[in-house]
């Protein structure tokens, strides 16, 4: 059994739900429209860069969650599935999640997107674990700070190795699949590297490394 890394956003979905969640928020008129578009917009551009500040964006993202209690913004996820992720569902990418299941594979995700967003699409897609930015709460509320290291580029590294810890997982054998040049330095880490959909920079270095490429999308 071999441990069977993904990336989220624009790899085992056709999207980022991060972003989208954000444009969400526009469209209930829960964030001042021309301000946080514009923002996020901004902060979107840089990460597909490479050049994104994480902490300025988890701030920037997690505080409209300070404004509601859990029971709202669980009803507002909800809607934001419906509305926003299923829309983003690849069959590929199902398949591909099928396939390593029945392999016997454990499935993890591993998104620099916080998991208010993350966690129930996981959910949604059946997989084991995920690893995500966590928000902080304090007496039921969310604070608008996060948990811990920002799990993002080498960051997510810092994440997996804390999850190996209290895990019988290890990564002999594993696969990790994504489509942005931010997740380098786990691509790396890996036996396997695929590169899905991959970002110029990183379809680049995937093919001078021979590594395997696919599209969930074609």
């Amino acid at each position: 059994m071999a441990l069977a890394i993904f990336d989220l956003d624009n790899t085992l979905i056709a999207g980022d739900s991060d972003h989208s969640w954000g444009v969400f928020l526009v469209e209930k008129q829960l964030v001042d429209a021309e301000v946080y578009r514009h923002a996020n917009d901004g902060f979107y551009a840089d990460y597909k860069n490479g050049t994104l500040d994480i902490r300025a964006y988890l701030q920037f993202s997690l505080a409209p969650l300070t404004q509601h209690s859990m029971e709202d913004l669980q009803k507002l996820h909800a809607e934001f599935m419906q509305k926003h992720i299923e829309p983003l569902m690849l069959p590929k990418a199902e398949a591909l999640l099928k396939r390593h299941r029945e392999q016997g594979d454990h499935l993890l995700i591993i998104t620099a997107t916080n998991g208010f967003v993350t966690r129930p699409i996981a959910k949604r897609l059946g997989v084991d674990d995920i690893l995500a930015t966590d928000p902080e709460v304090v007496d039921g509320r969310y604070t608008g700070n996060f948990v811990g290291t920002p799990c993002f580029q080498a960051g997510k590294i810092t994440h997996l190795h804390e999850w190996l810890k209290s895990n019988h997982h290890s990564l002999e054998g594993a696969y990790f699949y994504s489509d942005s040049i931010n997740d380098l330095p786990l691509l790396e880490l890996v036996d396997n590297p695929v590169a899905v959909d991959a970002d110029e920079r990183l379809s680049h270095i995937a093919r001078e490394r021979d590594w395997t490429m696919l599209s969930l999308r074609d």
